[in-house]
């Protein structure tokens, strides 16, 4: 295939985002799932929107911004609970299968990398915290470029970071629109579609579709 690197989100493909909320479960009773879901859906969207109006600030910023918006709309107001949240969110745990993924993929002798909204300092943790650091050849961050994927440059600067034409990238994300805006860049674009949502109707459309991580070493080629 002319792969030689395999990049990826980190949130929501690498490091599950509900793991800070699920985590206080026992707190937040059945306020839980509600509010992770909000607190992803407005930290994606202040992220758009900030890229829109030029407002860049960075993803950890918008984190906090996005968690005080979810817990205002379910009528928490604990600043205790907020900070514990945020504290849980910077060391979030990976999905189960990345550790394995992510070591085969080394042994076959393929770069590895994260491509991220998320702030260096956010990635740095998650990787230590997920025992992953060691993994991971190359943590970059949108901050480089100071504005949000989907935006072009972002894909253009990890080819500039890896060193490497498009071609020989596999990208790999849970978003649908940012595995479309890599494969549009050049990618092998591959979707690691956890919820079974439906297809984006967007161009460039994914070469894969998987429900998880742990075959992405089969699709390709370095499973021993």
């Amino acid at each position: 295939m002319g792969i030689k690197a395999c990049l990826f989100d980190a949130y929501g493909t690498l490091f599950d985002v509900a793991a800070a909320a699920r985590a206080l479960a026992d707190e937040l009773g059945t306020h839980w799932q509600p509010l992770a879901d909000t607190w992803r859906a407005k930290q994606l969207n202040y992220s758009w929107l900030r890229s829109l109006m030029g407002a860049h600030a960075d993803f950890w910023q918008v984190t906090a911004d996005a968690l005080d918006f979810a817990m205002e709309e379910r009528g928490l107001k604990d600043a205790g609970l907020r900070q514990r949240l945020l504290d849980l969110y910077f060391n979030l745990a990976c999905y189960p299968e990345v550790p394995a993924m992510l070591r085969q993929l080394k042994d076959a002798g393929f770069v590895t990398g994260i491509l991220s909204n998320g702030a260096p300092a956010m990635l740095e943790a998650a990787c230590r915290s997920a025992g992953i650091d060691t993994l991971i050849d190359h943590q970059i961050s949108v901050e480089d470029v100071g504005i949000y994927k989907p935006d072009p440059r972002i894909y253009r600067l990890a080819m500039e970071k890896l060193v490497l034409p498009a071609n020989a990238i596999a990208f790999h994300s849970s978003n649908g629109w940012d595995i479309h805006a890599g494969k549009r860049a050049g990618f092998y674009a591959i979707w690691i579609n956890r919820s079974g949502q439906p297809a984006e109707r967007l161009p460039h459309p994914p070469d894969v579709v998987l429900r998880s991580l742990t075959e992405v070493p089969n699709i390709l080629g370095a499973a021993g």
